[in-house]
């Protein structure tokens, strides 16, 4: 499968990367396999002879140094056992004190997406380096743990400096690489360092080297190009952008620390399962998911972030052939290895709170945002009895250390003090947004151009519609301010520009006319209309799919469409997405057809290019499936997209797609599909509010207060996937899963489909006082109206044991008998009480009967 493209590939890539000859021993400092039992030596050499004939001692342009071995040593000739197991530790900000650091010294800590200081999404740069200097204090602070060792901060800048209100937000990693353009991506790794440093922050952790091959992966928007050789080519640049190249300023106080991540195959997961099951021959793993560690290792990356994924059913954070046997010692890296957020909770035989399976494997830090203290004294206690030997922790703090060292840790001012900490200008700074807006226009791909509908003319009538046309968020998607980039508005985004900003700004220079209209309604017909939609925002698994039918059963935009090209409208869509997606009913309504990926802040730049300032240049980075259930990659034995891997007109081009593509969906793809209200994050076109007597509001961060309702996201199965509520029973208070602007949707279908009403929970506390279950039909302030249900289910949830998940469902017809009428629900869902009640819920969800778990009477 794929063997001519694959070697072809790899054949380019170790070519200046290999050493002369294959070394199979340690060239590490103080390495731990030197010290064990002969038979443990035997055992490793059979691995290292396995690996050599696969994976290459990389020519890595970072070089050992006498000097910062030696310094390193004579820090860790003083250091006691706690100090070395702290440095391993890596908690979250919302879970870690300043008192906690000056007591641990925590040799790192995050901020996860969607955690900001003080919990305050608004905070301004000036919040995030005191944040930054109080815990590097705290760290030097050796009153408390003996330790004068600086902490640093990693945080997730993965387009631009995502978390931070105002940064420039570049276009995702699939539309960089649609643009093909390497020397671009050093410089915006430059400027994402720049911005992140001003922020007081030393680590960020990208670049995202994953070479997807099943679509439907939820974070497949975060990999550059289905194709290794993009991938590989593109990590080296980001790598020398973010930290600098080797002979120049490496590390300097313009630069951050790297992380090539995620170590290793998570782009290959049978079914695009995030954080699934990679079964890949080693050879093909190398060959199609290790390229972008021959790139990114070669430029001198200084850490590396484990997957969440097995290969073959190993997970990663605990597979020491791969971890310490092939990136180690046969590929040579001697920077460090840090976990994924718990991912080392899932090796076999681990938790969350303890798991010397993964140090023993070749992890050196712990990502533990919650359970750090309970890990920390179990970590300690293993070390103590022999479980863990003391030669990997010194391996690991050794390698942590080094970094440090390279990164002038103990020489450079603190963070408040550092030369870009504090500069509000370089946050969204022109320049900074100039690069992005040529990102934008080099990303965009053609793949319909019927009749030279494009380039538009300015001078026009112009209708503007679509929900994306004028939605920032949107356009960003996920990792943009909240992790899931969801609960934002445009003002969450100053600096930055819609799609329609730039139409309207074209337009209006010309002396035409444009009109935004979402619903596509109009008074005076338009010359042409543009029809911007696509995905909402998701991130990580929350965005795994079944298929990549777009709006599968509530074909809503294609309806748009359809309305606009029967009254004669000529109509140019602009897509929006993470991921190729089979859209051939939306192509065929369409006269011209953009994909438009996740440009990012800058989505005026988009109009240049309809407008033809400049010429379409992007090509494909992914296959784009030629039917409902194609997974499709260049180089497979039956490749037969719809429009192949590099495809992309230009103005002039030859438009090769008409309007009669095969819509067909085979009946075993058409068949019931669950609606999901919170599925991870909180699916379209629902949006979550929080109540409290007369107060309401929208939720946009990862935890609220509100009266008495406190809120915050909290993990079931992977991170942040469920929700959280306590009522301190001052007053009624609820948590409301409701529609955008309160419109009725209708969902009698559900009703005609014989589904439930379906949820996972788990109760934190007795439930002393009614737990009411509600839906209605009205509008805001009107739940008490005739189109209400309120269901008491207390007495049930008292049933099910404390702190643990349990599904329940109720079936829909409760609600009709009660007077709800599904053909136009505002409130699907809504949970409250007035007493004292804690409990969490996730996988909120219109069911299949089958799957109804523990059922709720109608009361």
């Amino acid at each position: 499968m794929r063997k001519k493209y694959i070697a072809k590939v790899v054949a380019g890539a170790l070519v200046g990367v290999m050493s002369s000859t294959m070394i199979t021993g340690c060239n590490s400092p103080n390495s731990s396999l030197e010290q064990r039992a002969s038979s443990s030596d035997v055992a490793n050499e059979n691995d290292m002879n396995k690996a050599a004939k696969i994976w290459p001692k990389l020519d890595i342009e970072v070089k050992a140094d006498p000097a910062v071995e030696a310094k390193v040593s004579d820090i860790m000739s003083t250091m006691t056992l706690k100090q070395k197991i702290a440095q391993m530790i890596q908690p979250e900000i919302r879970n870690i004190t300043v008192d906690d650091m000056r007591k641990y010294g925590f040799g790192s800590y995050l901020n996860g997406g969607g955690a900001f200081p003080n919990n305050n999404k608004h905070a301004t740069p000036e919040d995030w380096v005191a944040l930054a200097e109080a815990l590097y204090q705290a760290s030097i602070d050796d009153t408390l743990d003996g330790s004068t060792i600086p902490t640093m901060w990693g945080t997730d800048a993965v387009h631009g400096h995502n978390n931070v209100i105002g940064a420039t937000l570049f276009p995702h990693n699939i539309g960089l690489g649609a643009a093909n353009n390497p020397e671009l991506m050093e410089s915006i790794a430059h400027i994402t360092a720049k911005e992140v440093m001003a922020t007081g922050i030393d680590w960020v952790f990208a670049p995202t080297v994953a070479v997807v091959r099943d679509d439907r992966w939820g974070r497949t928007y975060e990999s550059y190009s289905e194709d290794p050789a993009i991938v590989r080519e593109y990590a080296a640049s980001v790598v020398k952008g973010l930290q600098g190249a080797a002979n120049k300023d490496f590390l300097s106080d313009q630069r951050v620390i790297s992380t090539v991540k995620h170590f290793v195959g998570d782009g290959g997961t049978v079914g695009g399962d995030d954080q699934g099951d990679n079964i890949a021959s080693e050879q093909e793993l190398f060959d199609i998911h290790a390229q972008g560690y021959v790139g990114g290792l070669t430029a001198g990356a200084q850490s590396v972030m484990a997957s969440f994924n097995s290969w073959h059913g190993e997970k990663l954070h605990g597979h020491k052939y791969l971890l310490t046997d092939v990136l180690k010692e046969q590929m040579g890296f001697d920077g460090f290895v840090v976990g994924d957020w718990n991912g080392h909770g899932q090796v076999a035989g681990c938790n969350n709170e303890d798991c010397a399976q993964a140090i023993n494997a070749g992890l050196d830090i712990f990502m533990v945002p919650n359970d750090w203290k309970a890990l920390f004294d179990n970590t300690l206690a293993q070390v103590e009895n022999g479980t863990i030997p003391m030669a990997r922790i010194d391996d690991a703090v050794r390698r942590i250390l080094r970094v440090k060292v390279r990164a002038g840790l103990f020489e450079k001012p603190s963070p408040a003090n550092r030369p870009l900490s504090g500069d509000r200008t370089l946050i969204g700074k022109e320049s900074h947004r100039e690069v992005a807006r040529q990102a934008v226009k080099e990303s965009l791909v053609l793949l319909k151009n019927k009749g030279k509908t494009l380039p538009l003319d300015a001078k026009a009538r112009i209708l503007v519609a679509g929900d994306a046309a004028d939605n920032i968020g949107k356009q960003s998607g996920g990792w943009s301010i909240t992790w899931q980039g969801t609960n934002n508005t445009n003002d969450d985004f100053p600096g930055g520009t819609s799609i329609f900003d730039g139409i309207n700004e074209h337009v209006t220079e010309a002396g035409g006319k444009v009109v935004l209209s979402v619903d596509g309604e109009f008074q005076e017909k338009p010359d042409v209309a543009i029809v911007v939609f696509g995905e909402e925002p998701y991130a990580e698994g929350h965005g795994d799919r079944e298929t990549l039918i777009y709006q599968q059963g509530n074909k809503r935009d294609l309806a748009l469409l359809e309305k606009l090209k029967q009254k004669g409208i000529p109509v140019v869509s602009v897509f929006i997405s993470g991921r190729p997606m089979w859209v051939n009913a939306e192509l065929n309504a369409s006269d011209a057809f953009v994909a438009a990926w996740l440009p990012g802040s800058e989505g005026a730049a988009v109009a240049d290019v309809l407008f033809g300032k400049q010429d379409f240049k992007g090509k494909l980075p992914f296959s784009w499936p030629a039917t409902p259930q194609q997974i499709v990659n260049i180089g497979d034995d039956d490749y037969a997209p719809l429009l192949p891997y590099g495809f992309g007109l230009t103005f002039d081009a030859k438009n090769t797609l008409d309007d009669s593509l095969d819509t067909s969906i085979p009946t075993n793809d058409d068949a019931q599909q669950v609606v999901s209200i919170l599925s991870g994050a909180v699916q379209a076109p629902w949006e979550l509010w929080l109540y409290s007597g007369n107060t309401s509001m929208a939720v946009n961060a990862s935890t609220h207060t509100v009266g008495a309702i406190t809120y915050r996201t909290v993990d079931k199965e992977v991170q942040e996937d469920a929700r959280k509520v306590t009522f301190d029973g001052s007053e009624y208070a609820a948590m409301r899963f409701a529609s955008k602007s309160y419109f009725r949707e209708d969902l009698s279908a559900q009703l005609l489909n014989d589904t439930v009403l379906t949820f996972n929970v788990s109760r934190h506390s007795a439930m002393t006082s009614p737990v009411l279950l509600s839906m209605n039909c009205e509008g805001e302030g009107d739940e008490a109206g005739s189109c209400s249900a309120r269901i008491d289910i207390s007495e049930q949830l008292n049933a099910l044991p404390q702190d643990t998940w349990s599904n329940v469902s109720i079936d829909l017809q409760c609600f009709v008998d009660a007077g709800i009428d599904f053909s136009g629900v505002v409130v699907p869902f809504e949970m409250g009480s007035a007493g004292k009640v804690s409990l969490s819920v996730a996988d909120i969800q219109f069911a299949p009967k089958a799957d109804r778990g523990v059922e709720l009477p109608c009361n």
